[in-house]
């Protein structure tokens, strides 16, 4: 028996087109076809991307015996594989994911494309902290204090959100805000690396970049941690995403409490940016493209959230190969490679007609 706009599963239960009901036992889950496909393909490029990354480098390496020292077996190429690439590309993968993630519920929060931690000024914050901190001899690198910069990513996106609200959150001032933050934040950090030696300058410019050079397992550990804790959060941010879709008049008419929702995904939002911050530095427009190019690939009404993540590893784990191997034995910061392609894609999606998420119309009244 069918129903209009979708099918009948069961008793009496309708699917909307294009989506599958998952039953077990008596919970049910409502899956998205196209969105499994694509997360499919998007988890196989990665695998091939990742053992590319592990091939790849001065010397290769074949890729049975990546496999052999992923899997712990013995192999000759255990210090090259296992010691120098794992821990660069295990911190990609947690960073991307991150940052996919991030950039899904800023945009989804503000419901403008152009919103994401680089621009809202989330990654500034933690670029001004851990600058001036370096300044003023606080710390002696940029690898000591990965929690400053998450405290100062923390403060800015936090302090956007605050001007930003007036009798709940405007789309509008929330970007706008947020850019002013941005430029101001810029504009101390160009302070800070002015007060500085030249050898702080130095490493606090390659910082700035986003670099996974000398990446470990020291701040892969405690980022995966928090992306295991996030989990719960962006599973309940994934069933919000379709309460705030609406327009605040009906929303409001069906009870929900819109703002305690956006505070909720823009607070989880900042908390992941500001932690892939504080791994690897601000590595610039991951989290500006992940989401839009997957939903481009998904076509769906919202952001996908997994999708997006996956996304975001996915040009990490990319990006950085090309970098290491675009003008070797050199290794370029991976945020030079993100900053090439992203810049572009910026400026496509300003010449874009004005549409959140490539789709529907900003409303008047919306937020």
């Amino acid at each position: 028996m069918s129903a209009q706009g979708g099918r009948t599963v069961g008793r009496g239960a309708v699917s909307p087109r294009g989506y599958a009901v998952l039953r077990a036992g008596r919970a049910s889950v409502l899956l998205h076809r196209r969105s499994a496909v694509v997360a499919l393909g998007l988890l196989v490029a990665l695998a091939g991307t990742v053992v590319a990354s592990l091939c790849l480098g001065e010397s290769a390496v074949s890729p049975v015996e990546v496999v052999k020292v992923v899997l712990g077996q013995p192999s000759p190429h255990e210090l090259v594989v296992g010691e120098f690439r794992l821990p660069r590309v295990v911190v990609g993968l947690l960073v991307g994911t991150a940052l996919g993630l991030a950039g899904a519920l800023i945009q989804t929060v503000a419901r403008n494309p152009l919103a994401s931690p680089d621009v809202v000024g989330v990654t500034w914050g933690a670029t001004a902290t851990v600058v001036g901190l370096m300044a003023y001899g606080v710390v002696g690198s940029t690898g000591q204090a990965p929690y400053a910069a998450v405290a100062g990513g923390l403060v800015a996106g936090l302090l956007v959100y605050a001007l930003a609200w007036r009798r709940g959150l405007h789309a509008q001032r929330f970007v706008l805000i947020g850019i002013g933050i941005s430029v101001a934040l810029s504009s101390l950090t160009s302070v800070f690396l002015t007060k500085g030696d030249g050898f702080q300058a130095q490493a606090a410019k390659v910082w700035m970049t986003g670099s996974l050079n000398g990446a470990g397992y020291d701040q892969a550990g405690w980022l995966a941690w928090v992306l295991l804790a996030a989990v719960p959060v962006v599973l309940w941010a994934a069933r919000a995403q379709r309460t705030i879709s609406f327009d605040d008049a009906t929303a409001v008419g069906l009870g929900l409490r819109l703002d305690r929702i956006r505070l909720g995904m823009a607070l989880l939002g900042i908390v992941l940016a500001s932690c892939a911050a504080g791994a690897a530095g601000p590595v610039d427009f991951v989290a500006l493209m992940a989401p839009q190019i997957a939903l481009r690939l998904v076509r769906s009404a919202q952001v996908p959230l997994f999708c997006s993540a996956l996304t975001g590893a996915l040009v990490v784990v990319l990006a950085d190969l090309i970098a290491r191997r675009l003008m070797a034995p050199t290794e370029l910061p991976v945020g030079v490679v993100t900053g090439m392609v992203g810049a572009p894609y910026l400026m496509w999606l300003l010449i874009l007609p004005r549409t959140p998420f490539g789709g529907t119309p900003i409303r008047r009244g919306g937020s």
